[in-house]
């Protein structure tokens, strides 16, 4: 019987604002390349193969049957999932626990500057009927809901500037990311106006950029790898999918899937055992509401830890150490690979200067934007 499961590889070209010189099948390729050298196995090893990509995003239909060369899926079981990394890392978790899989890779990427209408896009989000012909931007949304948290909490509007500030400042230490730099919250306050209380700069910008992971049961983990990072604990939940039925002023579908995946984990005090987390914060007070979902905190609370310095580099509990969205980039559904891959990297010991020392278990959170209320949540240690 299969009891654990391992990533034993992992692969990335790193993210940019552009990639203009490199189409998004050569990126897979870069990224499935170092995955599959880093594992020590060659694709026709490999039992399955997962795409986490959403059509409409890519611009045309089944855009899964245009991964499989890159990938070296030929031939073999594929599948995509229309969701976040962290969906298929799910799916790939469940079939190698299911006995007839001993290795899965799973591949995600972004190409969002191919993207001219962005905004546009993402409306087709929107309820047709209701909210879609106000013809908001998935901003102007973003901004209600700030407010609704800040009002719920007394969380102020320097504390999440101070979110911005902390995460381009660690992406400066992260040669992955695009979007390092040296600000101060002043900066990120007197930025454009976008919908208020955000500001472009409380906005992750988008990068592109690809990651490629392998999985392994047990028995081939330790073949394989001599540093195998396990799978602990899996969630995902999504809330109500209309603007109207939900709070707010709470991350629920964040809350269900990290208790979803705590108790996989056996983790009563996720404050207390989670060493670092990288999570959502496409925009600036998300990193404070999901802080307060995943209970690494109660509600109100994040903000002052912020303030106390528990979430920098060498805080308590580190949060978003490679800059996050904000400092990284916005990944579309390669989001929750970017924060793997930045577990896999700490729990090895292979972070370079941003590494935090005596670390064993990290929690990875994604959310999948406006308006959607879909979150994931994952749980991985070294031990």
């Amino acid at each position: 019987m299969i009891k654990r499961v391992a990533i034993v590889g992992i692969g990335t070209t790193g993210f940019r604002p552009i990639t203009p010189d490199v189409s998004y099948r050569e990126l897979i390729f870069e990224a499935a390349r170092k995955a599959y050298t880093d594992a020590g196995i060659e694709p026709s090893e490999i039992g399955g193969f997962i795409t986490a990509a959403e059509d409409f995003l890519e611009g045309y239909s089944i855009c899964d049957e245009y991964c499989p060369d890159q990938i070296g899926a030929v031939l073999k079981p594929t599948q995509t999932i229309p969701g976040d990394f962290i969906q298929a890392l799910a799916t790939g978790y469940m079939m190698i626990m299911t006995g007839a899989f001993k290795t899965v890779a799973i591949e995600a990427h972004s190409k969002a500057s191919n993207v001219k209408n962005i905004d546009e896009l993402m409306g087709f989000a929107f309820d047709p009927v209701y909210n879609r012909p106000l013809r908001e931007t998935p901003h102007a949304i973003a901004g209600l809901e700030m407010t609704r948290y800040m009002f719920e909490t007394c969380t102020s509007a320097e504390q999440c500037a101070r979110v911005v500030v902390k995460n381009k400042g660690n992406a400066m230490r992260n040669p992955y990311a695009a979007f390092g730099a040296d600000i101060a919250e002043k900066d990120v306050l007197n930025s454009d106006p976008i919908s208020l209380p955000l500001h472009r700069l409380d906005i992750a910008p988008h990068a592109d950029g690809a990651v490629v992971a392998v999985l392994a049961d047990g028995e081939t983990a330790l073949a394989l790898s001599e540093t195998p990072i396990w799978i602990e604990g899996l969630g995902w939940c999504t809330d109500t999918p209309t603007l109207e039925m939900r709070d707010w002023g709470e991350a629920a579908y964040a809350r269900l899937a990290a208790e979803m995946a705590y108790k996989m984990a056996g983790i009563a005090n996720p404050a207390g055992m989670i060493d670092f987390a990288e999570i959502n914060d496409e925009y600036s007070f998300k990193e404070l509401q999901h802080m307060e979902a995943l209970k690494l905190c109660r509600p109100g609370e994040a903000g002052h830890l912020l303030e106390s310095g528990a979430t920098s580099y060498a805080g308590d509990i580190p949060i978003n150490v490679s800059g996050g969205a904000l400092g990284v980039g916005h990944l579309f559904e390669a989001s929750g690979a970017h924060k793997i891959l930045e577990l896999v990297e700490q729990l090895r010991g292979e972070a370079g200067a941003r590494q935090i020392p005596d670390v064993n278990i990290g929690l990875a959170q994604v959310w999948r934007g406006v308006p959607t209320a879909t979150g994931a949540v994952a749980i991985l240690s070294n031990m």
